[in-house]
């Protein structure tokens, strides 16, 4: 990250250039190193419900190590329900106001868009115009560019003419989550809480996360 700024290809003012990754928003230097690098780019922060993305998280390395300690021993510090350990990346992962103060330090909020996962997938073709509108762009993608893959369980891509495959995330994306007991999403739902406020009160915008 430290080359990024040698990395990113030259661009014209009549166009954008756009880099993503996961790991951006969570981690504690990259607000310092990209300012350095452009004190005027854009963000664009993709948000879901933290107790979800914590549970998506955990299916996911478990398809890689199986055998890892259980959920509940991961997220809580006596291995059963009690105090949240937010040490576990999970779960520190989904304390989205601690991340968002870190790049107020270097980025004004009027800088960052911050797209609801959820909608996401109910209307994609919604919240990609909410990111056209903010990128100053005008709104070509549209719900005619979507359609519901029922195997997968969200939106994907219609084919463009030029090609013959409409394009899918891949097979790690749309996993059956791991079954956690109701008392434990309970028990996250309020340890999150106080977080997901003081996030929705920042950023101006209600998730509806309970």
């Amino acid at each position: 990250m430290a080359a990024a700024g040698g990395l990113m290809p030259r661009t014209l003012d009549s166009q954008i250039t756009l880099e993503k990754t996961p790991s951006y928003f969570v981690t504690r230097e990259a607000p310092r190193r990209i300012s350095s690098m452009s004190r005027v780019t854009k963000l664009i922060v993709v948000v879901r419900n933290p107790v979800t993305r914590a549970i998506s998280d955990y299916t996911q390395t478990l398809s890689k190590k199986p055998d890892i300690p259980t959920f509940e021993e991961l997220a809580f510090k006596n291995g059963s329900l009690g105090a949240v350990d937010s040490s576990w990346n999970a779960i520190r992962i989904g304390m989205y106001i601690l991340h968002l103060e870190n790049w107020l330090q270097y980025f004004r909020l009027s800088q960052m868009h911050f797209v609801s996962g959820e909608r996401l997938i109910t209307d994609p073709a919604g919240e990609m115009g909410r990111v056209q509108d903010f990128l100053g762009l005008k709104r070509i993608i549209t719900d005619k560019h979507f359609y519901f893959n029922r195997t997968k369980g969200f939106p994907c891509l219609k084919k463009p003419e030029s090609s013959g495959q409409p394009r899918c995330l891949g097979k790690s994306k749309g996993r059956t989550h791991v079954q956690i007991e109701r008392e434990v999403i309970e028990q996250l739902q309020e340890f999150y809480r106080p977080f997901n406020i003081k996030f929705f009160e920042t950023v101006g915008q209600d998730f509806k996360w309970d």
